[in-house]
């Protein structure tokens, strides 16, 4: 099986080469690393602008994951794994996993991480995928995340097409980590970011420059204990699975009984706008189907 790696912290950090020679270990997978050639945190699921003909790829050597292929891009995670889906390495993979992100991608703000990103590119192409992220701590656990990351694995290998689990592990020990578990996504991430502006005159004008310094805050805050926040700030590993760019339609238990004979309008392809529609709400609990694969 042809697995691709990727990271959004960039191809010289430790945790995707801890990662690849975990992965490498086992002889049923054919490993090949397609990462950022600079750090591309935050990026989401951007392709960077990158033209195809400015993409460029240098072969590296991993001092940490020696003799697995490899290759740097001067493009994010996302653009790592569609240049790697449409041939750009050799055989398109059949599987990706990113990571190891140094620090967790948890609660909505993963939408802005580039770990994710990169599976859920993989997802819009029908593969299956795996994020890895292990909490800030000193030392980073590395070995930890990797382990967890393998066990996990196997359960997406045996899931259907398009499964994308993200995975966050706790800066411990393999054998301080309470467990794994399954986890809702918090409302927001470990961490907050805070802005605070400040205005600057530009050579004694009328026209003024604002200053936007950014801040990344730990959230001081308690998180239910079944979130991925929560989880691991408890001591477990959080699996969460993910699906990106699907319709939302309400379910059945967000429409209202009719009596006899009275027909109640809900919202449905093809229909035209009417009133009685309603934009499905994220925080009211309904059934999310897995968009089946057009042959």
């Amino acid at each position: 099986m042809r697995v691709t790696v990727t990271n959004d912290d960039g191809i010289d950090s430790a945790g995707i080469q801890v990662l690849a020679a975990a992965l490498a270990a086992d002889s049923r997978l054919d490993v090949c690393v397609v990462a950022p050639d600079h750090d591309s945190s935050g990026v989401g699921a951007s392709l960077g602008g990158a033209r195809p003909d400015g993409l460029q790829a240098r072969r590296v050597e991993l001092p940490a994951a020696a003799g697995i292929e490899a290759w740097a891009v001067n493009a994010p995670p996302a653009m790592c794994v569609l240049a790697s889906q449409l041939g750009g390495f050799g055989e398109p993979p059949d599987l990706v996993v990113s990571g190891i992100n140094a620090g967790m991608n948890t609660g909505r703000a993963i939408l802005h991480s580039g770990t994710v990103g990169a599976v859920l590119t993989a997802q819009n192409f029908g593969l299956s995928g795996l994020a890895v992220s292990v909490q800030e701590g000193e030392p980073w656990r590395w070995d930890t995340a990797a382990a967890v990351a393998v066990e996990v694995l196997a359960m997406v290998l045996d899931a259907p097409s398009r499964s994308v689990i993200n995975l966050n592990v706790p800066n411990l020990g393999r054998d301080e980590v309470r467990g794994i578990r399954w986890a809702r996504l918090a409302p927001f991430g470990e961490v907050r970011m805070a802005i605070t502006p400040r205005d600057v005159a530009t050579d004694g004008s009328a026209s003024v420059t604002r200053e936007l310094a950014a801040e990344l805050e730990l959230a001081e805050v308690a998180f239910d204990a079944d979130t991925d926040t929560g989880l691991v700030r408890n001591g477990y590993a959080a699996i969460t699975t993910l699906v990106a760019v699907v319709e939302a339609w309400p379910s059945d238990a967000l429409v209202e009984v009719a009596g006899p004979g009275e027909i109640v309008e809900r919202l449905a392809p093809g229909a035209s706008l009417q009133p009685s529609h309603r934009v499905p709400d994220p925080d009211v609990a309904g059934i999310l189907r897995r968009p089946s694969i057009a042959s």
